[in-house]
């Protein structure tokens, strides 16, 4: 459609109101029960922003102001559907998805991270995703393995 029949200021007006989609990972969306309140509190959050900008009168600006939650709404409403809830691991025998696990790599370190949905993954508070290289590594493992993960190795000390 033309500018001309929009009320657009510009071609660059109306094509920076459309964000790429965000990034949808091919893995299951495993979540914990934390993982799935936040996806739900992310979506929710992303349809209030979307209501408020829908209230601003210049179109130009209703059309900025709501890229960032549509864009938002279509991401976490899928992830909300495919969202696959896993209980609490029954068993603390082998590292499974919602375990916390202790293990020390060979240079001494004693590290601790809790294995979480990718949504809800953050290195800096002590949870990695189900499909990051160290949590694939330790899956399935007891406490006193050792597991090779490139040049390093890490021997699993607890399983919490």
């Amino acid at each position: 459609m033309s500018v001309a029949f929009t009320k657009e200021e510009s071609a660059e007006t109306a094509s920076e109101t459309i964000l790429p989609a965000r990034p949808i990972s091919d893995r299951i969306n495993l979540v914990t029960e934390a993982g799935l309140a936040r996806l739900q509190e992310e979506l929710a959050l992303a349809r209030q922003a979307l209501d408020a900008a829908n209230l601003l009168e210049d179109v130009n600006e209703r059309r900025r102001q709501s890229a960032v939650p549509l864009r938002d709404i279509r991401y976490f409403a899928e992830r909300v559907r495919t969202a696959r809830l896993m209980p609490q691991p029954s068993s603390s025998d082998v590292v499974a998805f919602g375990h916390t696990i202790t293990f020390e790599r060979d240079d001494g370190r004693t590290q601790t991270f809790r294995i979480v949905g990718e949504d809800e993954a953050d290195p800096s508070r002590a949870t990695l995703s189900h499909g990051s290289p160290v949590a694939l590594a330790l899956m399935g493992k007891a406490v006193g393995d050792v597991v090779r993960l490139g040049p390093s190795e890490l021997e699993i000390l607890a399983i919490v």
